[in-house]
């Protein structure tokens, strides 16, 4: 009688207290997960609709684009529109210029950023917080107001027209230098660095042999950001460069939307190639890039 009767208690209690909630959290959990799975599928047709909207135009004529409604499916036209951008500008000449520029460009953001945001991280010295407040003020102000004092300094040191006008402005890139700084701070230990004062290493030494091995996915992130900065710069490069021979990609795509009669179906096409590097670029530093937003984003919650 007493073993018959104290396990019914015990084995009816389990089922009704466990069974219970986690069928409800279940239940509760399924339509926030089918909720979150619409909205970021929604999401990614939004994101990825230009891009596709743009191989449409591209592959297609500049009459089917003004069709109503407009046509939604890919043409046969491409070869055609493309054979049309090679004739009227110089695409490829103006591509090298981009591509010499935009990797000249990130090279030196990395390392001069990453330079500069070990400083910031890791090295006490006058007027570091000054200094540093100063860097997030110039990160928060227009790019545009920066446009005059550097015409007037390329001027002064006579560099307007040449290619290196384009690159030295972006050395001081606060926003990667903030982004380092941030991503060091929490990633480098300051026991490695300790450990490496002791073995007489220097300031450059510590950099080089701890610090960027440990910050691969930041300066990953920082690539793609720099390299598309650069590959997209438009204003700047329009202002700064006089000789025809250097005009990047950005500036000669432009001179295929002039007059009256656009070839919308050929600047889409122009801006289709002039797209596939980037695309290129991002397959490269893809998982790198992935890893440094996580990692970012984990630090900074």
């Amino acid at each position: 009688m007493t073993t018959a009767a104290t396990p019914r208690p015990t084995t009816g209690a389990k089922p009704s207290r466990g069974a219970g909630p986690t069928t409800g959290a279940k239940r509760s959990r399924r339509p926030k997960g089918l909720s979150a799975h619409v909205f970021l599928i929604i999401a990614v047709l939004i994101s990825v609709f230009p891009f596709v909207w743009t191989i449409v135009m591209a592959t297609n004529t500049t009459r089917d684009i003004y069709k109503s409604p407009p046509k939604l499916i890919f043409g046969s036209h491409l070869l055609e529109n493309i054979r049309g951008v090679l004739d009227t500008i110089d695409f490829f000449g103006s591509m090298l210029n981009t591509i010499v520029i935009a990797s000249v460009t990130t090279v030196l953001v990395l390392f001069v950023d990453s330079l500069a945001a070990f400083a910031f991280a890791k090295f006490e010295f006058p007027g570091r917080k000054i200094l540093f407040g100063t860097l997030l003020v110039f990160m928060m102000l227009p790019l545009q107001l920066a446009v005059l004092p550097q015409f007037i300094l390329m001027s002064e040191v006579g560099w307007v027209g040449m290619l290196k006008a384009l690159v030295w402005p972006a050395l001081s890139n606060a926003f990667g230098i903030f982004w380092l700084r941030q991503y060091i701070e929490n990633g480098v230990p300051d026991e490695l660095l300790d450990a490496a004062r002791i073995d007489g290493a220097g300031f450059f030494r510590q950099y080089w042999n701890i610090a960027l091995p440990m910050i691969r996915p930041a300066m990953s992130f920082l690539a793609i950001y720099a390299f598309v900065g650069a590959w997209n710069d438009y204003v700047w490069p329009l202002i700064v460069l006089t000789n025809p021979d250097h005009v990047t990609l950005q500036v000669e795509l432009a001179q295929l939307n002039v007059g009256h009669n656009t070839d919308y179906s050929m600047v889409m096409a122009g801006v289709l190639m002039a797209s596939l590097p980037l695309v290129i670029v991002f397959a490269i530093f893809a998982r790198g890039f992935i890893a440094g937003a996580t990692e970012g984003a984990v630090q900074g919650s």
